[in-house]
């Protein structure tokens, strides 16, 4: 008994090994930038590539909302250039390093910078590990927003200079 391989071949029952690793190349290319393994044709993985990297945009600014309305129109594209060849570590912690990014850019906008102050307050991240809520409290500075975590809650003290 043959089962079908990815390239349309016959492989010997149990011998998954083959396809797996093609699957994982394949995955490296749509959502890590690997290189495009052999047997693909460009066009339709980089049309996948691109879809994907739409679909993270709008995971991402359903946890990140005020950083995508202060991005507007250059939201998908933003967010796209920066998640191009990344592999994702989920959408809450890929608008934090795109937010934190974009402020040592200088590139954060004011709605962004309130939202990252009001995070980093409320949050302890070390862009290794998923965040964590902070039990002690704390002051956070992001684009000119200051927000404080004081017995349990986060106020944003100051808004972001507009």
């Amino acid at each position: 008994m043959s089962t079908l391989r990815a390239g349309g071949g016959a492989s010997a029952p149990g011998g998954g090994g083959d396809l797996a690793a093609r699957q994982a190349e394949l995955v490296a290319a749509l959502v890590a930038g690997g290189p495009l393994p052999p047997g693909f044709a460009p066009a339709p993985v980089d049309a996948a590539r691109r879809a994907l990297l739409r679909k993270r945009a709008g995971d991402v600014a359903r946890h990140w909302p005020l950083l995508a309305a202060g991005l507007g129109d250059a939201w998908p594209a933003t967010f796209a250039g920066w998640a191009d060849g990344r592999p994702t570590n989920g959408s809450l912690r890929d608008g934090w390093d795109l937010a934190r990014e974009l402020h040592r850019r200088g590139e954060l906008p004011p709605l962004g910078a309130e939202e990252l102050a009001v995070r980093e307050a409320a949050s302890r991240y070390d862009g290794a590990t998923p965040p964590r809520p902070r039990r002690l409290p704390a002051l956070a500075r992001a684009g000119g927003a200051v927000a404080v975590r004081l017995v349990g809650r986060v106020r944003l003290l100051r808004p972001a200079r507009r």
